[in-house]
């Protein structure tokens, strides 16, 4: 296994300087990596632990948009902490150099791969978090986060197929599209998902990805061309 950069170099980068060094260093932790060394915890805990804080976080920076609706504010809010987003700040502050993988993991690319650097990331504000509070993990996500809204705006990324598949059907049909995992195969660290996308009892369509919310947003934009919505 590739021996990652400094942690140090990570904590100067984003001005937050850990107190238990352990945490960061969880936060930091592939699942692929814990085999090789029992003694260190993968980071699924603390990514679901930050997906949770930058939720509540982005919600919190929404609520000032008064003259905005609820639905267009949760489509401002998916934006800001989908995947992609989320990896490119990941990319921007060079965190998947500070990763510790297997090397079958790293050989597939596993320090470039989305589904990693976003889960590092929300991993890194649940570090962030347990170390030093939620006005510290707010703040990070302010300044490398939600400062990007206006950018994710202006390129249309609120306006994600899964969103336009279910405003569709809620106006043709008046009903509210539901998702189902068809299949599941890879070890835990590496899944593909299949999922198919309903309305009502209709299978519209199946996606593929490498999460649950990645394939149904592929089952959505599958969906959409089965319907021939534009």
């Amino acid at each position: 296994m590739k021996q990652p950069s400094s942690s140090v170099i990570l904590e100067k980068a984003i001005s937050v300087h850990f107190r238990k060094k352990e945490v960061l260093q969880e936060a930091l932790t592939h699942r692929s990596a814990v085999r090789r060394n029992t003694g260190r915890g993968h980071n699924e805990r603390l990514e679901f632990l930050g997906d949770a804080v930058l939720e509540l976080v982005a919600t919190e920076y929404l609520f000032q948009y008064q003259q905005k609706t609820e639905g267009e504010l949760t489509s401002w809010r998916s934006a800001l902490v989908q995947g992609q987003h989320l990896a490119v700040v990941a990319q921007e502050i060079g965190l998947g150099e500070y990763l510790y993988m297997s090397r079958g993991e790293e050989a597939s690319g596993g320090r470039t791969k989305i589904s990693t650097l976003a889960n590092a990331l929300e991993a890194l504000i649940g570090a962030i978090f347990l170390d030093q509070g939620y006005e510290t993990a707010k703040r990070f996500c302010n300044e490398f986060i939600l400062v990007r809204l206006g950018q994710l705006l202006a390129q249309g990324k609120d306006k994600d197929e899964k969103s336009f598949f279910q405003e569709k059907a809620q106006e043709l049909f008046g009903v509210t599209p539901h998702y189902a995992v068809i299949s599941d195969e890879g070890p835990d660290h590496d899944k593909t998902f299949v999922c198919a996308a309903y309305i009502g009892d209709e299978k519209v369509a199946e996606g593929t990805g490498n999460s649950k919310q990645r394939a149904e947003q592929d089952a959505a934009k599958n969906a959409i061309r089965a319907k021939k919505w534009k």
